[in-house]
């Protein structure tokens, strides 16, 4: 009989309701608490999925001897102070993306982390999807040879229009950080490492952050992404892993996608479908759970120095459109 590890939730949002809902499909993963600002929100999200502990501060939670794991999914602005409070704790974190507002607060992140011996990582769930996994074999099984260009994009549009929390600077808002993250990581991911040169175009709306922007990075060797995001504007949200032997294309809704197309040079196309199981937050609670049950204090697959790293090519984004 495995021994269950039980979650809490700082944050009674739209996502955490999709992670919440994710835990179900997690055998060895249980859901005991949720903690808002506001008890009747509490009150209401563990009505929906049936939590014992309902609290009206993030302390509380965070003391909660009970539970093994938190997952912070309040306002980007936000994640580093809640996540600090869980890691002084001894409370495994799993953070949502983007990882923080900048470089400095997630090396203060890390750095708790270390002290306190805790497992902390960013919450990319498009990572561990079984379809992503398989993308990864291929790219180093050489099948389309090497990657020279990346081309992505993720954009919507906000059904709250410019009151939604995404637009509000203080809370580290605008495009690049709420959507825009997900195609840099993305390329962090297949190039192994950050680019050498970085070239943006920005809309800036009269909130003060980035309604729509368009980035081209440049790498050492020669590599490319060109990538766009955008909240006010709805996109394919198709990305394109560009080789010298073919290409791999994972089409509309790349981010949680089943399936994709390999395109390798006067070959027929070939199509790999690995569908998910729940709602694909599963598989980043799955990891979670593998590396307490081992005893890492960080995942290989979203590792602390790469979230690091993707952090500081957002300040430099951020601050290359005067986004500080």
């Amino acid at each position: 009989m495995y021994k269950k590890i039980k979650f809490g939730i700082i944050g009674a949002g739209r996502i955490a309701k999709k992670f919440a809902e994710g835990i179900k499909y997690a055998k060895e993963a249980e859901l005991i608490g949720i903690a808002s600002r506001n008890i009747t929100k509490s009150n209401e999200f563990g009505d929906i999925f049936g939590i014992k502990k309902r609290y009206d501060n993030y302390e509380a939670l965070a003391k909660d001897e009970e539970i093994d794991v938190v997952y912070i999914s309040t306002p980007n602005g936000l994640h580093k102070d809640h996540a600090i409070l869980c890691l002084k704790n001894k409370k495994a974190v799993i953070c949502e993306k983007p990882f923080a507002g900048s470089k400095k607060d997630v090396e203060e992140m890390i750095s708790i982390a270390k002290e306190n011996n805790v497992f902390l990582m960013e919450a990319m769930w498009t990572r561990f999807f079984p379809l992503i996994r398989r993308i990864r074999e291929i790219l180093n099984e050489d099948i389309i040879g090497k990657v020279k260009m990346i081309k992505g994009d993720f954009g919507f549009k906000s059904s709250t229009g410019y009151d939604d929390i995404r637009f509000d600077k203080n809370l580290a808002g605008g495009a690049i950080m709420d959507v825009g993250v997900y195609p840099i990581s993305f390329v962090s991911m297949i190039y192994n490492r950050q680019p050498k040169e970085i070239k943006v175009i920005s809309d800036i709306c009269h909130t003060g952050v980035d309604e729509q922007s368009s980035m081209i990075f440049g790498y050492e060797n020669g590599e490319m992404a060109l990538l766009s995001c955008a909240i006010m504007t709805e996109t394919p949200k198709n990305i394109f892993i560009i080789g010298d032997k073919g290409y791999i294309h994972i089409p509309h809704g790349w981010y949680r996608a089943e399936k994709a197309f390999i395109q390798v040079h006067n070959k027929d196309q070939e199509t790999i479908h690995m569908p998910m199981e729940g709602n694909g937050y599963n598989y980043e609670i799955e990891e979670v759970i593998r590396c307490l049950k081992e005893g890492k204090l960080e995942s290989d697959i979203m590792p602390l120095k790469e979230s690091l790293e993707i952090q500081q090519t957002l300040d430099t984004i951020r601050k290359q459109i005067g986004i500080i």
